[in-house]
């Protein structure tokens, strides 16, 4: 009897012995077919904007089976998945650049790029970023000034206020950066910033002045962005409707076309003329931009009179308000 329970006892653990080592392989296989998913990383998110920003990924390897899905995707909770807000941007192995839109202001996003094969979805590393506010603080006087996402662009909202100095308006140069408040005439920064126009209008400037009056990470629009704003809003018989501020309380009647759905709130901040005067206040504004044509340089214009966006060249010496736009 005990030679017949040995007999069954050993195939018995032999089978124990053969499961174990079919259940070890199978572990094995298990742990193959992770790493059979993509190898990726996350990139960096740049131009981030009010509503938009931008980011991507580089995929070094898709494990043997083709990238069919490959993306970004955020939340604003963390770990962010497929499941979640994403972008779809080709397929196959490489980088890839992927654009963020339909965002909040003001808001703090978790990001990660992703990349699905046959085998399964894959993610590089989470990134942490913010999007602009409605608002941003010059830190050289404290002027804090509305923001406004227009296509791909930030404008701001606001005539530029950077008052450095004024000198009267009979004082002008091609050369040397003046600046200017409208129906001011002298040379004291404390007053006039104390008027009613610097305070709805901003300050005026010279084109030398208005080149380097913008704060960092802003800039004086080129006549190239200029451009790309009034195309993005249908052109330029139009786009002064959609920039100008509506009604009347600034612009004088009967401001055509007017209905600011821009958020832009374009005033009309007159001029200094090439003679030495202030003249055009709520009947037009001006902005210049920072190219130069000739001896001359590129500016918009816009009138109560017209729903145009107006292109000219003329005098740097001449004093126009300034909107500056995000690098």
């Amino acid at each position: 009897m005990r030679k017949k329970a040995n007999s069954l006892i050993y195939p018995m653990l032999l089978m124990v012995v053969l499961l174990f080592f079919l259940g070890s392989c199978k572990k094995d296989d298990d742990k193959d077919v992770v790493k059979q998913i993509p190898i990726l990383s996350t990139s960096e998110v740049t131009k981030i904007g009010q509503v938009t920003a931008q980011s991507g990924g580089v995929i070094s390897s898709d494990a043997g089976f083709t990238v069919t899905t490959r993306g970004v995707c955020w939340n604003t909770t963390g770990n962010p998945s497929i499941t979640d807000a994403k972008t779809t941007d080709g397929l196959g192995a490489g980088s890839f650049t992927s654009k963020l839109t339909g965002l909040s202001v003001g808001t703090t996003y978790y990001l990660r790029a992703y990349a699905t094969n046959s085998e399964g979805t894959a993610y590089g590393s989470t990134m942490v970023f913010e999007t602009l506010g409605s608002t941003f603080i010059d830190s050289r006087d404290g002027s804090v000034y509305k923001m406004v996402t227009i296509g791909e662009q930030i404008w701001m909202a606001e005539n530029l206020k950077y008052l450095p100095s004024v000198v009267d308006p009979a004082t002008g140069s091609q050369t040397t950066p003046y600046y200017y408040v409208y129906g001011y005439d002298g040379t004291s920064v404390t007053a006039a910033k104390a008027t009613t126009n610097y305070a709805t209008y901003g300050a005026l400037y010279n084109w030398p002045a208005a080149c380097s009056s913008c704060p960092a990470g802003w800039h004086l629009p080129s006549d190239a962005e200029w451009t790309e704003l009034t195309d993005y809003l249908g052109g330029t018989s139009i786009a002064g409707g959609k920039l100008k501020e509506a009604g009347t309380t600034h612009w004088s009647s009967p401001n055509i076309g007017a209905t600011n759905e821009t958020g832009f709130t374009a005033l009309p901040a007159g001029n200094r003329n090439g003679s030495g005067y202030f003249n055009s206040i709520t009947s037009g504004g001006n902005w210049w931009s920072t190219t130069e044509f000739n001896n001359n340089a590129w500016y918009r214009s816009m009138y109560s009179t017209f729903s145009n966006v107006y292109r000219y060249d003329d005098y740097k010496e001449l004093g126009f308000s300034v909107r500056c736009i995000k690098d």
